[in-house]
């Protein structure tokens, strides 16, 4: 390790957005920031290979670290021109973040407002002549540092993060029980009465007192920032995304500014696109008066960041230049943290933002027609899952009309979800071990929620904004949700969900549209997506679907730069139908023993089986002769000149007879034969290991009535359908679990005669193919 600490701030950086796996995603992207003028607080970047030996090294450090640490904080204090820890003057505070290469919202600790103590705070006061933002911040440090550092927890039984608890208690003494007045509205004197309540707090569950050396302060938030890059929710998230557990974290230590001065200040998180639709706007949130976890927290519902446009134009001018020069720069949509101090702007943050999947697309779309990506690009910018979610199920719209809203919140992650509530993460996942559907339902989610929050199909939250953690964490999970629903009261004791007058218990079905961010009672039907409204309904036209038409000119990209053609299974015309819609090069697999199967052809095949003369078991089959051909014309005319895979009877016959005594007794009374001979051939025909036993070609072989039938109805169907249409299909025709050559000779001969058969029948000839799958490990 020849570098272990970069600086960055003061208009220079030693480091730039390529360092990303050294100095993870927020470091490089701080850097970068800086390098291209854009107002950044100073600050330095601990680089993630510390945080490998950390971990590689029982949790120490490299030699030399303390003292680079210490050159950073005097280059911050040289260039703010405050002391860290300073007791007769302002005090330089800082806060200390985590920082991964791939971004991780809410999944690693942060700090704020480090450096205070009972003497800095006093010299902070009086430095700024307000000493309730002073106290504020003192009083947020000690919740924040107790909770990530010290390790002050929920005790068992309990559903409130017990520092919030000791808030919502003064609250009440000082203000009346059910006060709504927030945290940003306590005065100096309840803030400082937190504080001592946060310390005693500390020392009763952790028994040791809080500290009071800055420097003891920053040693313990560095420590707890690697620390959480093993934190269990860390974990679960990078298990979930498939990052790797090496990769390790950064740590940035920046120069703290302050959005919580008074109303001239603030701090928000914005987006250069919109994330959840992908519009070419921007879109965000802001509190005023407020730190920037207030607002990702979820704790208040922040306000739109447009209409920082009324409240203080000047920044929000500045901020929208802001947003120009980072699309510009990045060529990506960001997601952006800033703060407005006393009305000056800082940046603390920028990524390539989550979207959804209907986002993914537009965004690419646009953005390669306005020039900032070329269309390959464009494509890699949209993963593979980001599919699924454009083709996931709507609400069905005479189901909706019928429902009832109860209530309306913002749309922070589109589509539709039905399912029981449930309050906490961990009923949520006992729920979907049952086989429930579940939407998880909080006042707001904390990063503990995760687990939770994959479990669920949907996310309610009464309080945040859409930067919140729920409204984060769901676009990129690609989960419905809806969020600052303020008329939901949760009640975690009573576990019941009350608004409009109806209270809701755990177990209750509620439903979310998280396109229009509408709650709904019950549970509501879905319906296909546009995509497949359009492709396969056809019960929408393209010019009616904004998301078909970017959806196409995606596909239209792939197929340009595909070099590898997929084939689908499909064993039915519907399925096929389907399949060529979303540009399969034909069928790799056609089942046919599924076609046996719809209505009462089972029957027929059952006769077969239980026949013991050649002449019956014939018969039996040739009833099944115009089934098969009417699938098979189907399916050749959905494919055109596509290849067809079609793959012989595979299961054993002991499949298709019924297994359990009463259904044998039903069989026997409807073929009108004793029961007693029904079971002796299911007997006969058992298999001990199936996979090796009397099935596929080895049935074909023993019962060449059924290869031939289904031989006839591949040719008859392929050669009617060129009659029909003038399409020539291409069947191809396998036969499955081959063992030796031998049982693929005698099966080819079979098919080879009954096409010749047909040819001579018909009067035309058809291209036809034979093979096998060799699966059988003999």
């Amino acid at each position: 390790m020849d570098k272990i600490v970069y600086h960055f701030g003061g208009g220079t950086a030693d480091g730039d957005g390529s360092m990303k796996p050294l100095l993870g995603g927020k470091g490089a992207n701080l850097a970068e920031m800086a390098r291209i003028g854009l107002p950044v607080p100073p600050g330095f970047t601990i680089t993630t290979e510390v945080c490998t030996y950390y971990y590689d090294n029982g949790r120490s450090y490299p030699a030399g670290l303390d003292s680079l640490v210490h050159e950073g904080i005097a280059r911050m204090e040289k260039l703010v021109n405050h002391r860290f820890g300073d007791t007769a003057a302002m005090p330089l505070l800082v806060s200390v973040r985590s920082g991964a290469r791939e971004s991780m919202p809410g999944m690693m600790d942060t700090i704020l407002n480090l450096g205070l103590n009972d003497e800095t705070v006093e010299a902070m006061a009086a430095a700024t002549g307000n000493p309730r933002f002073a106290w504020d911040c003192y009083r947020r440090f000690v919740q924040m540092y107790g909770d990530v550092v010290l390790g002050v927890q929920k005790a068992e039984g309990e559903d409130h993060e017990p520092f919030e608890m000791v808030i919502h208690t003064l609250k009440e003494e000082r203000y009346g029980a059910g006060t709504q007045i927030s945290d940003s509205e306590l005065s100096t004197e309840d803030n400082k009465e937190l504080v001592r309540r946060f310390k005693a707090l500390v020392l009763g569950r952790t028994g040791h007192a809080f500290p009071t050396d800055p420097w003891e302060q920053l040693q313990g938030a560095i420590g707890a920032v690697f620390g959480s890059w093993n934190n269990e929710r860390a974990i679960t998230y990078r298990q979930k995304y498939g990052i790797p557990g090496d990769w390790g974290t950064a740590v940035n230590v920046q120069c703290m500014v302050f959005g919580n001065t008074s109303n001239e200040s603030g701090s928000g998180v914005a987006f250069t696109r919109n994330p959840a639709s992908g519009k070419n706007e921007f879109y965000g949130e802001f509190l005023i008066n407020a730190q920037g976890e207030d607002v990702v927290a979820g704790v208040r519902t922040p306000e739109p960041v447009v209409k920082l446009a009324e409240a203080m134009p000047a920044a929000f001018g500045e901020l929208c230049a802001i947003r120009e020069t980072l699309e510009k720069h990045f060529r990506d949509m960001q997601d952006f943290e800033f703060t407005i101090e006393d009305g000056k702007v800082y940046m603390l943050q920028t990524r390539n933002a989550k979207r959804t999947g209907i986002a993914a697309f537009r965004i690419a779309c646009d953005m390669e027609r306005e020039g900032l990506i070329d269309w390959q690009t464009a494509v890699r910018r949209i993963p593979a899952d980001q599919v699924d979610q454009l083709l996931s199920p709507i609400f069905d719209a005479a189901a909706v009309a019928r429902a009832k809203v109860i209530a309306r919140g913002l749309n922070a992650g589109p589509g539709a979800a039905s399912g029981r509530l449930y309050l906490n993460a961990t009923r949520c996942i006992e729920a979907t071990q049952r086989g429930e559907k579940v939407l998880l339902v909080r006042l707001e989610t904390s990063p503990e929620d995760l687990r939770g929050m994959i479990a669920a199909e949907g996310i309610l939250t009464a309080r945040g904004g859409l930067s919140s953690h729920a409204a984060l964490v769901a676009r990129q999970m690609g989960k419905v949700c809806v969020c600052g629903v303020g008329e939901l009261q949760i009640d975690y004791q009573a576990r019941t969900v009350s608004v409009g007058g109806t209270t809701y218990r755990e177990g209750d079905y509620l439903s979310l549209d998280g396109t229009a961010g509408l709650v709904y009672a019950g549970k509501i039907d879905t319906a296909p997506s546009e995509i497949i409204q359009v492709l396969v309904k056809k019960s929408l036209a393209p010019e009616q679907s904004p998301s078909y038409r970017n959806f196409a000119r995606v596909m239209y990209w792939c197929a340009r730069a595909s070099r590898l053609q997929v084939r689908t299974n499909a064993d039915s015309p519907e399925q096929a139908a389907v399949a060529i819609a979303f540009g399969a090069s034909g069928i790799g697999l056609c089942r046919t023993e599924h076609m046996f199967f719809n209505g009462n052809r089972i029957d027929f095949m059952r006769r077969m089986i239980l026949s013991e003369r050649m002449d019956e078991r014939r018969e039996a089959v040739a009833r099944l002769l115009p089934f098969q051909k009417s699938d098979f014309k189907g399916i050749f005319r959905e494919l055109g000149e596509r290849p067809a895979t079609i793959r012989l009877l595979d299961p054993p016959l002991h499949e298709f007879l019924p297994q359990t005594k009463e259904q044998q007794l039903d069989l026997a009374k409807k073929f009108g034969m004793p029961v007693e001979l029904i079971m002796r051939r299911v007997g006969e025909l058992h298999e001990f290991n199936p996979m090796l036993g009397h099935r596929g070609c080895r049935l074909g072989i023993a019962y060449p009535e059924i290869t031939e039938m289904q031989a006839r109805a591949i040719i008859e169907a392929a050669i009617e359908v060129e009659e029909e249409t003038g399409i020539t299909p291409t069947p191809e025709i396998m036969v499955p679990l081959v063992s030796f050559s031998r049982e693929l000779e005698l099966q080819r001969a079979v098919i080879d005669r009954v096409a010749e058969e047909v040819f001579a029948e018909k009067g035309r000839r058809i291209a036809y193919k034979v093979g096998t799958m060799i699966e059988i490990p003999r």
